[in-house]
């Protein structure tokens, strides 16, 4: 199934000058997106019931954006975060081209997944359990417009949301807010049901970068850690954290406490990873939080206590842990870094900030420089997959 795919070229010409602007090396103009061809599929699934009452469940949606000329050897895989849908990569609320026609200029094959039980994958209540949706306060209060909120230090820093704030009124946020889905209410089930389908995935077009963002992040580290060999790198962007347990934002001095319980029970995930030695159940973790933190503008991590079980495959992955500067996420991606390092996966935390990209909040991949960020993260897998 085929579709015409002509973004404009002015867009690759504005992405080009700002990788180049950013110190990354610009990918030559040949590969131009109208040239691109664009088709979509299915992965997974499998049917429940029977005679009149046979459904299918399991599926999950992949438009795949296959560049003019492609150059990179490896595809790239997107997977967006909770109440969003593939769009967040396909454009931006505000009509500019997305991280997907960004990365097939550079060469790259590009497949855009939407999460099983969501968008164009298919909602089931019958098959997936109760949904949950995210309010306009949920949104621009964390997501794109904290500045006016200030739940957290960092919130002060935001500036790139097109159009001023992100918040109700704001044509850019309307638009944005439009573009919201209801999403499985259950952790756990949203977990088992996508780590087996990006398999799948990875299966059919052979060894890929993993791209995740917030929610998805803990399929990436499931889906690293049980087909390392399918994974060529994972870059995390802001991925759902940290350890443990989640943290409630209150603003003012005392701007956050830890939830009552362990969110992510196996640290970095709600579903079993292959630790060594083995642990037969979250039980088996040791959890132990730091008595300070390490600045007054970032929580205090929750981290294996004793002797920390290792991840020897996810250890065999390239990661980057992807974190913009006035995100909520700011405050503690640091954890999921630390944790990581502890059980003995190597990785680095690329802050944006530290290279000179300033104002981003949670939903970098949409705001005013969405292609100055993108073209960061290319140069970061040049390096890693020459």
């Amino acid at each position: 199934m085929k579709l015409a795919f002509r973004p404009l070229l002015a867009a690759v010409a504005a992405s080009i000058a700002l990788t180049t602007a950013i110190g990354v090396t610009a990918a030559p103009p040949e590969p131009a997106l109208q040239d691109s061809a664009d088709a979509y599929f299915f992965v997974g699934g499998s049917y429940d019931g029977d005679g009149t009452k046979q459904f299918m469940s399991g599926q999950m949606y992949v438009r795949h954006l296959k560049p003019a000329r492609k150059t990179r050897p490896f595809p790239v895989v997107m997977v967006h975060g909770t109440g969003q849908t593939g769009t967040n990569f396909l454009g931006t609320p505000d009509g500019r081209p997305g991280w997907a026609q960004f990365f097939a200029a550079q060469g790259y094959e590009v497949y855009v997944v939407d999460q099983v039980g969501r968008g164009r994958s298919g909602q089931s209540p019958e098959s997936y359990g109760p949904y949950m949706r995210l309010s306009t306060y949920d949104m621009a209060s964390i997501y794109t417009g904290q500045e006016n909120y200030k739940l957290f230090p960092q919130a002060r820093l935001h500036t790139q949301w097109p159009g001023g704030p992100g918040v109700p009124g704001n044509a850019t946020f309307d638009q944005f807010y439009a573009s919201q889905v209801q999403s499985i209410a259950s952790g756990v089930k949203t977990e088992e049901l996508n780590d087996p389908a990006l398999i799948a995935l990875l299966t059919k077009i052979g060894p890929s970068v993993l791209i995740t963002h917030s929610q998805s992040g803990v399929f990436g580290w499931k889906v690293a850690d049980s087909r390392p060999d399918l994974v060529k790198a994972l870059v995390s962007i802001e991925p759902n954290g940290p350890p443990f347990y989640d943290i409630d934002f209150k603003g003012g001095d005392d701007w956050y406490a830890d939830g009552a319980k362990p969110a992510r029970p196996w640290g970095i995930t709600r579903v079993p990873l292959g630790f060594v030695p083995t642990a037969a159940s979250p039980a088996d973790l040791v959890i132990e939080r730091q008595a300070q933190a390490d600045a007054p503008d970032l929580v205090r991590c929750n981290l294996q206590g004793g002797v920390p079980r290792q991840l020897p495959n996810l250890a065999k992955v390239p990661i980057v842990i992807v974190t913009s500067e006035a995100s909520f996420r700011a405050t503690l991606d640091h954890c999921t870094s630390k944790f990581l390092t502890q059980a003995g996966v190597p990785n680095e935390h690329l802050r944006l900030a530290d290279a000179g990209i300033h104002g981003n909040g949670h939903m970098m991949m949409l705001e005013k420089n969405n292609l100055q960020v993108a073209g960061l993260l290319v140069d970061w897998l040049h390096r890693k997959l020459p």
